[in-house]
């Protein structure tokens, strides 16, 4: 018997689709291209390439003080992710740390831990975090960023991934950047959380949360960095495309997040604590360690409009 392979398509260099565009890419982990400054009270060590670091030599369990905040706050800003291991924290220590870069956000969306600022992932079964997603982009302040202590791994897998939103810009082609730059997107919330609310539940937080817009593209307000600000837990459509153009658009933006070279990768071990620019990055929980269970809190810090 003799089988026919189906000839290959072949598509034009110009088409945006990501599986495409191979070859060395722009990589820039800060707005500028001088050297590093060092760091005097903590130890730095990079993880990825753009985004990522481990920070030894503290103890968060002791609120850090004003120097050490700002170095902390230096290395978020350079770095994106900030992971600190071998943590012995407490939820209301996690909370004194957070507030230290301002007011906690509450979501009535999710579960709740020792307070209603503290969310507790792992409590039930089901897997909601495994998409790629800036949190609570359906406000019309998302949060400035995020602290998640992991309270209890499973044997093997439960990952987190990061993706470094301002170098999936930088990538991005002219033709595509001159069609966002000045773009507004609607978020809502219903399309990450219906597939796990009740209907009623979903109801009453639909008149709590109605949809927001927010810049395509959003410029951080401390790096200064051109972001790309659409996710596909949360953005449903460009203000005034058509919707096939705003769909394709929006399917080729949310694939950057997919690049490896704009990712990190994080292995958890019990304790380690995470610090995340939510105005800069997108995350994934990898949902592959069921059925044994993933334990972890976080807060989430108040964040502001975004331009």
């Amino acid at each position: 018997m003799t089988i026919e392979l189906e000839t290959p398509v072949s598509r034009p260099r110009s088409t945006p689709a990501v599986d495409l565009l191979e070859g060395e890419r722009v990589l820039r982990r800060l707005p500028g291209d001088g050297p590093d400054r060092p760091y005097e009270l903590v130890t730095v060590t990079p993880v990825g390439r753009t985004l990522g670091a481990e920070i030894t030599g503290i103890d968060l369990s002791t609120v850090p003080g004003a120097d050490l905040r700002d170095e902390l706050h230096r290395a978020l800003l350079e770095w994106k992710v900030l992971f600190f291991p071998g943590q012995q924290m407490t939820s209301a220590q996690q909370r004194e740390f957070g507030l230290l870069w301002g007011g906690l956000e509450t979501n009535p969306l999710l579960d709740t831990g020792d307070s209603a600022d503290v969310v507790r992932f792992g409590a039930g079964t089901k897997t909601y975090e495994n998409i790629w997603h800036a949190d609570t982009t359906f406000r019309a302040e998302p949060a400035m960023g995020a602290v998640l202590r992991m309270v209890q791994t499973p044997p093997f897998g439960g990952d987190t991934m990061w993706a470094d939103m301002a170098v999936a810009y930088d990538n991005l082609s002219d033709d595509v950047r001159a069609r966002i730059d000045d773009a507004v997107a609607v978020h809502d919330m219903v399309p990450g959380f219906a597939r796990f609310l009740d209907e009623g539940k979903l109801a009453r937080l639909e008149d709590r949360l109605p949809p927001v817009t927010h810049p395509v593209v959003r410029t951080h307000p401390e790096t200064g960095r051109r972001t790309l600000f659409v996710n596909s837990s949360f953005t449903t459509e460009i203000v005034g495309m058509a919707r096939e153009e705003s769909d394709a658009l929006l399917r080729h933006l949310f694939a950057q997040a997919h690049v490896p070279e704009y990712q990190v990768r994080y292995r958890w071990t019990e304790g380690t604590v995470a610090f995340w620019d939510n105005r800069a990055t997108q995350h994934y929980a990898v949902g592959d360690y069921h059925p044994h269970r993933r334990v972890a809190e976080r807060v989430a810090i108040a964040g502001d409009r975004p331009f």
